[in-house]
This record gives C-alpha cells, structure tokens and sequence, in this order.
C-alpha cells in the first residue's frame, strides 16, 4: 500500500514521513519524463528547512521548492508557517530562476486551509491526496484532490458545525459588530454560553474569529458560511419535498403573498434580489408543514422535474430575522447563503457571488 494510502494507520505519523509521502505523490503525478528529488533538512544560509523539493523537466530546467512541513497544524498558524517558508528564500544559492513558491505539507489540509494557503500564494500537498503545485518555469501546475475530511481527526469536543447550535452561533456571528462577548452571542442565539463558546473555539481553530481567548475581537465573515456550508447542506438537514408549480415561479410568489402558513423563501429567488442571475429555476421555501403548503398553493408532488424545492427547517432559526419585499417574506441572507453553497445546479455559484456582494465592504 502507498504511503498516501487513506488508510489512518498507514499516514505518516512524523514531519519526515510526511515529506516522503508529498515525494511520492509528486512522482505520481508528474508527466512521463519529470523527475523529483527530495533533501530532507537541507542547511539554507543560517536556517534548516525541513524538506527541499527538486523538480526536474525532461529539458532539465530545474525548481527548487522548499517545505515546512507538520503531520497537522490548524489554520491559525498557515500566516507564520508561509512566513518561515518564505524567508528560506532570502539566502537559497540557486538561481533566481529556479526559485519558486515554498510548500506546506502536511498529513492532511482541511479546505480552509488550502485556501488560505492559495490566497498566500503557496504551494500544498498531503498524504490524502490534495495537492496544488504551480512552477512558473519550468511551467508546471497539477492540482489534485484528496480527503474532504482529516482520517485522523484530533478528539476534540466540537469538530463539525452540524446541527442547529451551530447554526444559531454563526447566525449570531454573522449579524454581530465586534468586539463581542460570549455571554452576548449566547444571549442572541438563545444557547448557553457554554455551547456558543465550544463552537466559537473550533471557529478560532479555523482562524476564523480572533482572538484565541475572550471577546471575538473579528470574524472573517466569507470565511465564516464558506466553513458552515462545509458541514451544513439544505437538502441533508431540511426534510424537503419536490413539486411541480404548472404556471411559473412568479406565479408562485403571488400565491405566497396570500399565504396562511408560515413561509421564507430562500434560494435563488431570494438572491436574484440582491445580484443580477440568470432566470431562476428552483424555488427553494421554508415551510412550517410541507403538506399543507403544497396543498394551498396546489402544487404537484413529483419524483423529478419539478421547479419548487418544500423544506421544514432543521431550526426555527430559518424563519428569523426575514425581510419583506413586495409582500414575500425572504430568509436571512445568511441563511439563504448557506443554503445556495450546497444546493443543487447553479446553486453553489450564486451563494458564492451573493457572499461576494454582502462581504464587499468588510475590509473597505
């Protein structure tokens, strides 16, 4: 079995390891006729680094990478490990020209760290699989997927953002103006403080409220329903029910003007208000009773094909803080966030270009 194998009791379990097993994926992976050779602890002016790449093109150009690598870290600590990479730079003999990016390498990166990790501009691997290496020259980019989760996760008491506890405290986080205390968001979420400060940790974890104790001094508030979409998925938590409205989706939102039940329509017709989008295809609503909504509205149940997605909310939390407009009620655009970034068809494009538009003047 390779040493990128899934299996947690074959991931390396030492940095070294983990440098060996990013060796052997890159070998994997690379065109018929590229070679890499790896330095362990290599002396780089007056510093060590842990690990030197060498990439070689069948030309013979050469790109020298070198690594910082962890069996993990979380992302609190991506800005100083890039840093300490970076620096390595500084007093490397070879070349400019065979100078490139450094590389983070690690048993497994969780998606927010990657993405920090291309946003600094530097290169990734782990034992999983995921792999992200761009060489201006010699040219070279490969970029590959591996686990979605960590096969060997720490034990800690809260790792997933499941669930409505979680909901309520990233609803809580996202409407905030920091600083604010704990003991605040509790009393906004409804929770106790100490559910809200279990959930506020793994974010801090995630370096995506700061700092790593007291008052949430800042929260990355993209970064914050990016990472709740990752555990959180509108047709897994919802009960939902297909159907089939015969007129059109604007006849719909008349028949919701008149409705006698409780409502919030999410989705793409509730994004197609704040951003301009293609013609929307699926009404996605919360509903407090599938059936009776169906029936007021004489919608067609149907297994396919439909153009209206019924959802009874996972939390009452889905009907709060809604907005009116034209005499429909709307959920909560965080919410409505959320639930495009793991919705069906052009879903997850939207959430991510509404995100865009109410994130725009957070660092303004």
């Amino acid at each position: 079995m390779s040493r990128n194998s899934l299996n947690p009791t074959m991931l390396p379990s030492r940095d070294d390891d983990v440098l060996r097993a990013v060796e052997d994926l890159l070998m994997a992976r690379l065109p018929a006729g590229w070679a890499v050779d790896l330095e362990l602890a290599p002396r780089v002016g007056n510093a060590v680094a842990d690990g030197q790449l060498t990439i070689t093109s069948p030309a013979g150009e050469r790109a020298v990478l070198f690594a910082e690598a962890k069996v993990s870290f979380p992302p609190r600590e991506v800005k100083e490990l890039v840093r300490r990479a970076k620096r390595l730079m500084v007093d490397v003999d070879e070349s400019a020209q065979e100078r490139t990016a450094p590389l983070l390498a690690a048993r497994f990166l969780s998606p927010r760290v990657r993405d920090l990790l291309v946003k600094s501009d530097t290169n990734y691997a782990d034992a999983t699989g995921n792999l992200r290496i761009s060489i201006p020259r010699p040219g070279l980019f490969i970029e590959t997927q591996g686990a979605s989760r960590d096969p060997v996760p720490e034990k800690r008491a809260t790792q997933s953002l499941r669930g409505p506890s979680a909901a309520r405290t990233i609803r809580a986080l996202w409407e905030a103006r920091p600083p604010v205390g704990i003991r605040e968001l509790a009393d906004d979420s409804g929770l106790s403080p100490g559910t809200v400060s279990k959930i506020v940790n793994l974010l801090r974890r995630e370096n995506i409220v700061d700092p790593e104790r007291g008052p949430v001094e800042s929260v990355d508030r993209a970064a914050l329903l990016e990472r709740w979409a990752e555990d959180y998925s509108f047709t897994g938590q919802n009960s939902t029910a297909l159907f089939l409205e015969p007129r059109s989706l604007d006849a719909l939102l008349e028949k919701l003007k008149e409705a006698s039940f409780d409502y919030a329509v999410t989705g793409s017709l509730a994004a197609r208000l704040v951003d301009e989008y293609a013609e929307a295809k699926l009404a996605m609503i919360y509903v407090d009773d599938i059936q009776r909504a169906a029936r007021e509205m004489r919608l067609t149940p149907v297994a396919s094909g439909g153009n209206v997605l019924l959802a009874e909310p996972f939390d009452p939390i889905a009907f709060e803080n809604r907005w009116d407009r034209d005499g429909v009620a709307y959920a909560n655009l965080a919410q409505v966030v959320a639930d495009l970034l793991r919705s069906p068809g052009r879903g997850p494009e939207e959430g991510e270009q509404l995100l865009k538009t109410l994130t725009a003047t957070d660092r303004a």
